[in-house]
């Protein structure tokens, strides 16, 4: 696909992406959905507003009337099309930073579209094929004032509230300025925690931290949970899909080692949990050690929801699924990344034991991430061909499902291009630390050498 990535469309704001685009993009999911109505929601992003008007206006052209939720967290708009049978667009770019926005398109069943229906809408889009209707059958709007209560509603009803109640936590939340700061506080109150927040104003320049809940913009939470005396710590991403954790120490908890420890509550022999190419050993081991098969995509929430998909029409049982950045799927729930439900049943694991002690089993790997940012097609290809040409000289198992992956037995590395950004991502893993390092520099290093070369 040319245009959807592996999270839907992102770009600059009003540049790469403006209003004129996304109404292109509604005009084109419109066409392929011909559905009645379609519900449209946005994250707290300041250009949120300017192109939700313009999806609406491309939603309105080809007949389809325009549910407006308003800002919701992700899994919320999902929630609503689910329940009212209505597909969605939901404008976020995730964890990118603030000048960024994205389109993110839904089906009427509350699930992201698949591969196979993302290229018939981009089809569409590329040749500006879109249904058109007379001015007196064009769309009109209805708000919907109750989208986020009823999310928030069906969440509490899906997870054991006596449980996390009974554990009298103390929940230290960092939704990062974005749409969850409107549901999560509330959601872990009505669970019984005590909530204590940092960055939990709407504010769509994200002034507290940057949107992606990584270590290195969440130094004020871990400030918090010590501050607090928290029993875990919380950090969403802006559209509240990915759930990241601190322990009781207000330390920061790799997301690899939370979804080995939800995993291993979750899987039996003959189950089949999903992940991505960049998938930790971690989740390699839980998988292994309860008789489960562990199925491997591309990177991205798109590739790992079609995967799920066919393994459940395929009568598979597939009761978790994700990748190591916040984003977990508990399919038995509903086929979404939604940090809050995460982090809930995160929360359900704390019942018995510290949040340090739920992930100590999963904590003996080092994972380290870096990216190597690129201008131009010419400087894209070059940094590809370095990155093929580390992999021939390595002596390594070579995985080329997405990017390419080279597994040493001890250690594996990584480079792909990303789906959202202008970048190469560079990921390595290893239970020395030294050896995760010595594997990311090498390849850093030989791309930025190719990059600006003259």
């Amino acid at each position: 696909m040319e245009i959807f990535g592996s999270s839907g469309v992102r770009g600059v704001a009003n540049e790469y992406l403006n209003p004129e685009f996304v109404c292109n993009i509604a005009q084109a999911a419109g066409s392929v959905w011909d559905a009645d109505a379609v519900a449209l929601a946005r994250d707290t992003r300041t250009t949120g507003e300017m192109l939700a008007n313009a999806a609406a206006s491309g939603l309105a052209s080809v007949g389809a009337d325009v549910h407006r939720l308003g800002v919701v967290p992700t899994p919320g708009l999902q929630a609503y099309c689910e329940r009212v049978g209505v597909p969605g667009v939901m404008i976020t770019a995730s964890h990118n930073p603030p000048q960024y926005n994205g389109v993110k398109l839904v089906g009427a069943d509350g699930i992201e579209l698949s591969r196979g229906t993302l290229e018939r809408v981009e089809e569409r889009l590329l040749t500006e094929d879109f249904d058109s209707v007379p001015w007196d059958e064009t769309g009109r709007e209805e708000r919907i004032d109750d989208a986020r209560d009823r999310y928030v509603e069906q969440l509490l009803a899906a997870v054991d509230r006596e449980r996390i109640a009974d554990a009298d936590l103390t929940v230290a939340l960092d939704p990062g300025h974005g749409a969850g700061a409107l549901t999560s506080p509330r959601i872990f109150r009505e669970l019984g925690c005590d909530v204590v927040t940092v960055n939990a104003q709407v504010d769509g320049h994200f002034p507290g931290r940057d949107p992606e809940p990584v270590a290195e913009n969440l130094a004020d939470l871990g400030r918090l949970v010590r501050a607090a005396d928290a029993d875990v710590g919380v950090a969403h991403d802006g559209d509240a899909d990915r759930a990241i954790f601190f322990d009781e120490h207000g330390e920061f908890i790799e997301g690899d080692g939370a979804l080995a420890a939800l995993a291993a509550a979750e899987l039996d022999a003959g189950d089949t949990a999903v992940s991505a190419v960049n998938v930790s050993q971690r989740l390699v081991d839980v998988a292994d050690r309860a008789g489960a098969a562990l199925s491997l995509t591309a990177i991205g929430s798109t590739n790992i929801i079609t995967r799920i998909r066919n393994l459940q029409a395929d009568g598979e049982s597939v009761p978790v699924a994700g990748e190591g950045n916040g984003g977990i799927l508990f399919p038995d729930y509903r086929i979404t990344r939604d940090g809050a439900y995460t982090a809930a049943r995160f929360l359900e694991l704390l019942a018995e034991r510290p949040a340090s002690e739920v992930v100590a089993p999963y904590d003996d790997y080092q994972l380290l991430r870096t990216d190597v940012k690129y201008e131009t097609d010419d400087e894209r290809r070059r940094l590809l061909d370095a990155v093929e040409a580390v992999a021939r000289d390595a002596d390594a198992t070579l995985d080329t499902t997405d990017g390419y992956r080279l597994d040493y037995g001890d250690s594996w590395v990584l480079a792909r291009p990303s789906g959202t950004e202008p970048v190469i991502r560079v990921y390595a893993e290893s239970r020395d630390p030294a050896r995760s390092a010595d594997l990311v520099e090498r390849m850093h290093e030989a791309m930025v050498a190719a990059r600006d070369e003259d």
